[in-house]
Order: C-alpha cells, then structure tokens, then sequence
C-alpha cells in the first residue's frame, strides 16, 4: 500500500471509530473523545467536523461547566439511519427497529409456533413488511434508511453459511437459512438468540462479560474484547449443560444433573400450572404462596452455583438475562448472598448484574449488528 493511500485508510478508521464511539457513549465531548480514543485534538475536531458536515453528528447540548468555556455534548444523528431485528422463538416472533443510537423506536410481538415451512417463513416476511409498513406511517421511517434486517433463533448457528446447524427449542437441524432470507428484501444477518441479546446487554461497555440467559432452556454468551467467543464449533457457552448435580434431574442432552433443568424457566412457570406463564409464577411469589417460595429458594441455591462457577472459570463480570433475568432485579440481594457462600474468592458481588432489556433484547442486538458494519465501513 502506498504512502498516500495509507494515510488515507488511517484517516478513514480515525473517522469511522470517532462516530462509533459517540454512538456508544451516547453524549460525549471532543476533548473526552481525544483523551478516551487517544487521538490529538485536531484530528478529532476535523474528523467531527465532517462526521457534522456529513449530517451523521449533531451538537445536542452542553457540559456543565466548571470554570472555561463549556464544551458541547456531540450525538449521533439517530434518524440517520435505522435497522430492524427479528427474534424467532418457538411460540412468538418478535419485531423491532432500532435507531442509529441503538434504542428501540417501535416493536411488535405475535403468536405464531415455528414450523420449518414454506408457509411459516412467508408468514414471518410478510409480518415483517406489514411492520415496516407501520413503522412508515406512525413514526415516519422511511425504508431507505434501514441498513438490513437481524433475524436471531434460539440454536447454534453458522453465520458464514448461513445455516441453523441444530435447536433442541425448535426441534430442527441442518437448516439453510436462505429459506428465510431470500423472502426478505434487505440484507440479512443471523445470530443465536442468546449471542444476540448479550450484544444489545454489552456492546461498548468496554469490559469482558458473561452473560447467562435464563429462558426457556439455559444458554448464554462469552464477550471478549468487544465481540462474541463463539468456539472451534459455534457451541461456546453451552452453560445449560454444565453438570452441577452429578446424577441428577435428566436434561434433553441425554445427561443427568445438567444445569438446565434446574435453572430453565420452564422449573418455575410450570410449577404455577400447565398453561401459567412465568408472570404467574412471580405473582405466587408476591402474594407468599409457601411452596412458590420453597421452588423459589431451590432455585437461587442452584442458580448460585453456576453463577459461581462462571465466576471461576471466567473472572469478569456476570449479566443474568432471558425471561428469569427480567424478574431478578428485587430478588438479587438474597441471590448475591447465597453467592458470597460458595465464592471463597471476591470480597463482594459487584461483577454481577441483571440485564438491562428485560423484553426483545435478542431482537435489539441482532438489530445493533447493522450500526457496527455501518459505521466500520463509513468514509
């Protein structure tokens, strides 16, 4: 490469990591942006300077100040451009569209049980255009602007080959996803669901990350160095079938004792009865329902232990998503407690959290995979 056409690229990467940096600080100002990116002043300041020009970066306001001339608070133009994500569960599909910001600007849920169909996935893309259609009229986004379409499934994936290579939750194996995309006119990109929702949880919080999802079976994601460890095999972070009672409950794996069938959240709402839903499990719980509160107790001992184990192995922080993970939020000061118990090592429990999408995070960050390609490619 020549000497002109380096400094070219080098200008282009300055650019394109100033603009996805303010996108994921939200508000920002140049000289925190010089100090955080490690870039002198005047490389910020012209690289801002077009990003403004381009109409891709806006001034949104001020820094208090204390004591010179207040700095401006920078933000991406979120209008700019949007992208759309589709989470494909066994019994819902969810829709979303995110702005250039990252957060969600309209969503929409169905009931609609997966079949490996022609039928189902013309459903699917026809649900999908009828949503786009609304999202024109009621919020005004014009489908020019949307950089693709996410679709996230529960199972292991094969992005590069666009395959769904097995899902024990859709009953399905050696899937060409091109039966989907080719109904979708917008660039597609899959991801397993699980992956997807630990995108929307952690993409620019600059740390490593578990995350452990919490739903219909136990899965999760490793984030390292701000992308996702996906393994030799696409069957990183499998935690489901982690062994933590050797012996124990059978698991769909054919093993016994697997953490999935004691931290799935089928254990808990089906306790509340064949056709309750995890929100009546919770509501047992509120109203101190004895045997709620012993399934309940049972299941944070357990939980417990994974989330200790995953503290083990990984030393870095814990995010607690899927459907348990939106209810978590009031029950964490008992969890954090029976943790400490098994955890010889760490004084507390600040690497451990809840999620912040408590709905449809898989389909957000599915979405957020557009804004990254987006913003890598920008001249």
């Amino acid at each position: 490469m020549k000497i002109n056409e380096k400094a070219a690229e080098k200008k282009r990467l300055n650019k394109a990591r100033i603009a996805s940096h303010i996108r994921l600080r939200k508000h920002i100002s140049k000289p925190e942006l010089a100090v955080e990116l490690g870039l002198s002043m005047p490389t910020v300041l012209q690289n801002v300077k077009e990003l403004m020009k381009a109409g891709i970066v806006e001034e949104v306001g001020e820094y208090e100040s204390t004591g010179g001339r207040k700095a401006k608070a920078l933000s991406v133009v979120k209008s700019v451009k949007y992208a759309a994500g589709i989470d494909i569960t066994a019994n819902h599909v969810s829709y979303v569209i995110i702005d250039l910001n990252g957060d969600a600007v309209c969503g929409h849920r169905i009931r609609r049980r997966y079949e490996n169909t022609s039928e189902y996935y013309e459903k699917v893309a026809g649900e999908l255009e009828k949503f786009l259609d609304q999202a024109g009229e009621s919020r005004r986004i014009n489908r020019d602007k949307l950089l693709g379409v996410g679709i996230s499934m529960p199972g292991i994936i094969d992005k590069e080959n666009a395959r769904l290579i097995r899902s024990h939750i859709l009953q399905v194996s050696d899937i060409n996803l091109e039966v989907i995309s080719r109904l979708i006119h917008y660039p597609v990109h899959f991801e397993n669901d699980a992956n997807s929702a630990a995108i929307a949880e952690l993409q620019g919080t600059d740390r490593n990350a578990v995350y452990l999802s919490l739903s219909n079976t136990v899965g999760g994601s490793v984030y390292l160095d701000n992308t996702i460890y996906a393994g030799d095999h696409f069957r990183s972070a499998e935690f489901g079938h982690m062994i933590i009672h050797p012996g124990g409950k059978p698991c769909y794996c054919k093993k016994r004792g697997c953490v999935d069938p004691y931290c799935s959240a089928g254990v808990l709402s089906s306790f509340a009865g064949e056709d309750a839903g995890l929100a009546d499990f919770f509501q047992l719980l509120e109203q101190g329902d004895r045997e709620a509160m012993e399934i309940w107790d049972t299941y944070l001992e357990d939980l417990s232990i994974v989330i200790t184990n995953l503290r083990m192995a990984f030393d870095c922080d814990i995010v607690l998503g899927g459907y348990v993970g939106g209810y978590l939020k009031q029950y964490m000061s008992k969890l954090e407690h029976k943790v400490m118990a098994y955890n010889m090592f760490d004084n507390d429990t600040l690497y451990l959290r809840t999620c912040g999408y408590e709905k449809e995070a898989s389909a957000v960050g599915i979405a957020m995979t557009f804004l990254d390609e987006y913003f890598r490619t920008l001249i």
